[in-house]
């Protein structure tokens, strides 16, 4: 059985019955049956479809919204740009995609060749509590545009939204069996990867949770994309808007309370502007309100969960231990829910683990460099590469940045951000393979070399 736990309040909300090993047959039996059929159909009916379920979501986006709000605390506000967000995305797919899978022709020594992009089955999705709504519409929408199906293993915070996404899909008259959101707990997935009816894995998670299915895929052979956090420099060099980086930082770090993998995490500043810059961040970090989620005034809700703010709360003990030092908050906060207030570390030994780590909560590292290169360097010295932010208006500093930060993302004076056009992933530990854009929607499909 899961619960689902409102984090504002600790008070317990609706409860979902885990599915058996019948039950789970029965889904895979759908799904694939339903294979057999969608995989034949044309592009107009997948796009039709798509767009279709973007009218669902547009329908219902206020009750939508407020499942994302009770299950794992995120603001009302940020909640219904999410589901507008996943309506953006269906909509592209639903826009684009034919265009995506047109066949490529290709002139080779021996003739004509051509390129087909076809579907290979059913794609399982393990996806995080962060952003309940888009992760699964990131594999979603090109999952039905491919010709696929999809199965959804959802954290077990938020059965609920993995209940609604697929009363949306049905309601938009999806074929029984497209797509079905599994109430399973983690001990099922090695099973389910292991079975012949699934074709592929698709992950967003912890570094942990990303090993064990990438072993349980890698003893199946089956493809895999994962990702699976970051620690995201933002990096502030001299000549970069000193005004619009710092306040851009606050928006970075604490977006979603903090609990997002491409957040800024670490923020690496040109000594001569550190001063300048931190006096601006730290305004803007203690001017964010935490408070109830509902209200349009709040800027960030609670964590997750107790246990998601304990985690956080370790982690800072840690570092303060090993010589950082908080300039302040990043303390619970008293009162019911798993609050928190925002907080800025500096003087983290950038040679100890606790420097390398993911804080995912609303608390910043601080770093001064002496240069480019030691920007450069610090930003790379971690185990991750999923994304970063980069404040320059030097051409020279811009090219070397791109160039040479290891990182599945950049952005040039601004936040990082995804979307359905561009591709989304990371390298490292941050994971392989690519979400979004063409490059996400040709992850799990049959790259057919035709001759002749």
């Amino acid at each position: 059985m899961f619960t689902s736990i409102n984090p504002a309040t600790g008070a317990p909300g609706e409860s979902f019955a885990e599915l058996t090993a019948d039950e789970i047959e029965t889904k895979l039996q759908r799904a694939a049956q339903a294979y057999k059929s969608w995989r034949a159909t044309d592009y107009a009916t997948r796009t039709a479809l798509l767009s279709a379920i973007a009218e669902q979501f547009e329908a219902n986006r206020q009750r939508l919204a407020e499942i994302a709000v009770r299950e794992m605390g995120k603001t009302l506000k940020s909640a219904l740009a999410e589901v507008d967000k996943c309506a953006v995305g269906f909509r592209h797919y639903a826009q684009e995609g034919p265009a995506m899978l047109a066949p490529r022709e290709i002139a080779t020594s021996g003739g004509r060749a051509t390129a087909r992009w076809l579907p290979i089955g059913a794609v399982l999705a393990v996806m995080p509590w962060n952003f309940p709504y888009w992760q699964v519409v990131r594999f979603l929408a090109p999952t039905i545009m491919a010709g696929n199906v999809g199965l959804l293993k959802h954290a077990s915070s938020v059965q609920g939204v993995g209940a609604a996404i697929e009363e949306m899909v049905i309601a938009a008259g999806a074929p029984a069996g497209l797509f079905q959101n599994l109430a399973i707990k983690s001990d099922k997935v090695d099973a389910l990867i292991a079975d012949d009816r699934i074709a592929a894995v698709t992950l967003t998670g912890s570094e942990g949770a990303g090993m064990k299915v990438a072993e349980a895929a890698g003893r199946a052979l089956k493809k895999v994309v994962l990702e699976l956090g970051g620690s995201d420099p933002f990096i502030v060099m001299p000549s970069a808007d000193l005004d619009l980086a710092a306040k851009t930082a606050v928006t970075a770090r604490v977006q979603n309370t903090g609990q997002s993998c491409v957040c800024a995490k670490r923020m690496i500043v040109h000594a001569d502007i550190y001063d300048a810059f931190l006096e601006k961040f730290a305004a803007g970090m203690q001017a964010v309100k935490a408070g109830d989620p509902m209200d349009a005034a709040t800027d960030i809700g609670p964590l997750s969960s107790e246990a998601q703010r304990q985690t956080v709360l370790d982690q800072l003990e840690m570092i303060q231990k090993e010589g950082g030092k908080l300039l302040f908050g990043g303390e619970a906060l008293p009162g019911k829910g798993a609050y928190m207030s925002t907080g800025i570390l500096v003087d983290v030994p950038i040679d100890h683990a606790v420097a390398k780590e993911e804080l995912f909560g609303p608390v910043a590292m601080l770093f001064k460099v002496d240069d480019i290169d030691a920007a450069i360097a610090l930003a790379n010295d971690v185990p991750f590469g999923l994304g970063s932010s980069i404040w320059t208006n030097d051409a020279a500093e811009r090219e070397r940045f791109e160039r040479e930060i290891e990182a599945g993302m950049t952005a040039v004076n601004q936040m990082l951000s995804s979307s359905p056009e561009a591709p989304f992933g990371g390298i490292k530990r941050s994971g392989h393979g690519r979400e979004l854009g063409p490059y996400g929607l040709h992850e799990f499909m049959n790259l057919k070399t035709v001759l002749g």
